[in-house]
């Protein structure tokens, strides 16, 4: 998959501390038909699994999540970095390491959305210290959900303990 990485070669800026930016296109302003690229590929990547919930974490992953789902035809859930008046019964919490932000956050799944009996495909924009990977699967362990993950870059790996595999789509 060479579209993602050519993006990144042209647009992405690579910052003190070997930070990739790439917010021309992937995550402050978004490139809709690159995330219809990244969609039509997690879908033949994850061909033939029952996955039927796209989850993500607030805020980043939401666009690529949505845009996900729609190849997928399911519903997205995104982890929340606050709980708000209008979440309320039971949830699933876990917390997260920031790493652009340099901060640690609970974020919180309500439990009507999670059940033992989803398949839940993990979309998130990047993978950069896999706090934010952890956390969800913190959440989707909770849930005793199937779990298929895929960030949008970074190296395909094994999840510790997991028989489920992170795929990326950029080796950039």
């Amino acid at each position: 998959m060479n579209f993602l990485e050519e993006r990144i070669v042209k647009d992405g800026i690579v910052k003190e501390g070997n930070v990739l930016k790439v917010d021309s296109f992937l995550n402050h302003q978004m490139d809709i038909s690159l995330f219809n690229q990244m969609g039509a590929e997690f879908k033949k990547r994850f061909e033939g699994k029952n996955i039927n919930k796209i989850l993500t974490i607030e805020a980043s992953g939401i666009g690529i999540a949505c845009v996900v789902a729609m190849h997928f035809n399911v519903p997205v859930v995104f982890a929340k970095k606050a709980k708000s008046i209008n979440i309320d019964g039971d949830m699933y919490i876990a917390e997260v390491e920031s790493f652009t932000h340099k901060c640690k956050n609970q974020v919180i799944v309500s439990k009507k959305f999670l059940s033992e009996n989803d398949h839940v495909l993990i979309i998130d924009d990047f993978l950069a210290n896999g706090c934010a990977l952890q956390g969800l699967i913190s959440i989707i362990k909770q849930a005793t959900t199937k779990l298929f993950s895929s960030p949008a870059h970074n190296g395909s790996t094994c999840l510790p303990g997991q028989k489920n595999y992170v795929s990326r789509l950029s080796a950039a």
